[in-house]
């Protein structure tokens, strides 16, 4: 028996709440706003979790949506959420580009817009990096020559980054590479985020989104 991945539970729970929203607006004559759109996903992912009609690896982004919601209304953009999530995911699943590949055509993405790029010093401390005020991504030099085999990646691999996360998400989706959420906390590299890349894109939680395309 094969175990759920968090991959697939959160594809499964993003496809269900998105033919949820359109079978019940396929039922509804009048437009609904997105106001009611998000009371419809919230009180549809109340009812879910209740249910327990998904995997328990989706109770904690559950509860966190619907918090937002309940907060924000249609500030929580859940229906752009799960089309976003539905979307990202599915494309990075059926990518025919190996990951090592992937993050070193992005790589070479950044450095072409003038970003600077370091892959050739080991990071074992904390350091501080002097980019001139440019963007920058960092990664050991040892993650970067020894977790990467036959262009695919087989161990985590941990980008520092300091500049525009979503220009990054995006360009990393198009070379089907998911980025973890940014961890300031975690960076070894002063005023830079952590973002962790993980073998087969098999994050045990929700990647860097990019939310700002819906």
């Amino acid at each position: 028996m094969t175990t759920e991945t968090y991959n697939q539970a959160l594809l499964t729970l993003a496809l269900a709440g998105i033919d949820a929203i359109n079978t019940s607006a396929s039922q509804h004559k009048a437009v609904r706003t997105a106001a009611q759109e998000s009371h419809f996903l919230c009180n549809w992912m109340v009812e879910s979790l209740k249910t327990k009609r998904f995997s328990k690896l989706m109770a904690d982004d559950l509860t966190a949506w619907i918090s937002q919601a309940r907060s924000q209304g249609a500030g929580a953009q859940l229906k752009q959420r799960l089309t976003c999530i539905a979307d990202q995911y599915q494309q990075v699943n059926n990518s025919a580009i190996a990951t090592g590949t992937g993050l070193k055509n992005l790589l070479t993405g950044l450095a072409a817009q003038e970003w600077v790029v370091v892959t050739d010093t080991d990071i074992d401390a904390k350091l501080k990096i002097n980019s001139d005020g440019k963007s920058s991504l960092i990664i050991s030099a040892k993650e970067f020559n020894q977790h990467i085999v036959d262009e695919k990646i087989v161990k985590p691999i941990s980008m520092y980054i300091r500049g525009d996360e979503k220009l990054v998400a995006r360009l990393a989706l198009e070379q089907g590479v998911l980025l973890s959420q940014g961890n300031k906390k975690t960076s070894l590299i002063k005023h830079h985020k952590t973002y962790v890349l993980i073998p087969d894109n098999l994050h045990s939680s929700l990647c860097l989104l990019c939310l700002d395309l819906y």
